[in-house]
């Protein structure tokens, strides 16, 4: 089951569990659209992965199975954004 994490790893955006705008690669790094397009290019800075889109977790499962309420950050900076 999906951790569901609360936000980017980049710019620390909150991401709440019903939220379009986050993406995941395998290990479920998390990022914001944002970042993942305009910083990382779709790829996951941790590993390497393609970062999709999060799927949504059906609001009657959230009272089971709860959303993820640990933050997490890169251990690193996110590269900066690119310029167009």
């Amino acid at each position: 089951m999906l951790e569901l994490r609360p936000n980017c790893e980049c710019c620390d955006r909150d991401l709440p569990a019903d939220s379009r705008l986050a993406l995941i690669c395998s290990f479920e790094c998390t990022f914001c659209r944002d970042c993942a397009e305009a910083r990382l290019g779709g790829r996951c800075p941790n590993c390497g992965g393609e970062l999709v889109a999060r799927p949504i977790r059906p609001p009657a499962k959230l009272a089971s199975f709860p959303a993820g309420t640990t933050r997490r950050h890169r251990a690193q900076p996110c590269p900066a954004a690119q310029e167009s």
